[in-house]
């Protein structure tokens, strides 16, 4: 499965953080790391707060009035709250990129959804963009597939060759963390077990956050499991653990079926 707890400083660390939708109360008093170049996984039934806690590390609740945060998510080495007023979301969405759970590439070329965050943030000069794409579809293990169909629009591709330019996309802008929201649950076996290798080759480049509702999926791709269960952190620890001795009776139930 993974590597050993790594020593040193986390990538991320969440402290002390709530979330609200207006009066409703969604995230309570979460705090835990998130370990530089390894991959942690949420788990926990439904409605639990997963999404809505993966959406606070690059400020999607931003899109919509009402919505508030507490505390903080602190990024290193430069010690930023990304949660902070005074930071600007659209940088922190450069830093911190996200998949969805259901393919979702623009009704552009190929070449252009890949190159679509670089050319937000300013960058037109072609051989700069052409190296970029290339690397980008490289590291989501697509280029061999498309090398030679760049202009195409992206919906001719299958589910999971959209998933992977979806991957691709969010990594051309060089993120820190790449966050993914059940990005397999709308794809095959084969396409999933592709996203799963992906993964695991991805997290040598940069740090990773899963949401995933298959507990099978999470012990195979994940070096920390954190355990969620109606907006609250009940587990947090290294995924071996977590699976095979959880110290909390709550995981042990939703781990062995017994409940969620």
């Amino acid at each position: 499965m993974v590597d050993t707890v790594p020593a040193g400083r986390p990538k991320a660390e969440v402290k002390n953080l709530s979330f609200y939708y207006g009066d409703f109360n969604a995230l309570k008093n979460i705090s835990m790391p998130v370990h530089e170049k390894r991959v942690t996984a949420l788990i926990g039934p439904s409605g639990c707060g997963k999404s809505t806690f993966l959406r606070s590390f690059n400020r999607m609740h931003d899109l919509y009035a009402g919505n508030r945060y507490e505390g903080e998510i602190r990024m290193f080495p430069d010690d930023v709250n990304v949660l902070a007023p005074t930071v600007d979301p659209i940088e922190v969405r450069m830093r911190i990129s996200m998949v969805f759970q259901k393919p979702n590439p623009f009704p552009k070329s190929i070449y252009e959804n890949a190159a679509y965050g670089l050319r937000v943030r300013g960058e037109n000069r072609r051989v700069a963009l052409n190296d970029k794409v290339e690397e980008a579809l490289r590291n989501a293990a697509l280029w061999d597939e498309v090398k030679d169909r760049l202009e195409e629009p992206a919906f001719n591709l299958s589910g999971g060759q959209q998933q992977r330019l979806c991957i691709a996309r969010a990594l051309a802008t060089d993120p820190e963390i790449l966050l993914f929201d059940e990005p397999t649950s709308a794809l095959d076996p084969i396409a999933t077990a592709s996203i799963e290798e992906l993964i695991h080759d991805l997290k040598t480049k940069l740090t990773i956050v899963i949401v995933t509702h298959n507990m099978q999926q999470a012990a195979r791709v994940s070096d920390f499991t954190a355990y969620m269960y109606l907006g609250e952190l009940i587990e947090y620890g290294v995924t071996d653990e977590i699976f095979i001795k959880p110290k909390k009776k709550q995981t042990e139930d939703y781990i062995t079926g017994r409940f969620g």
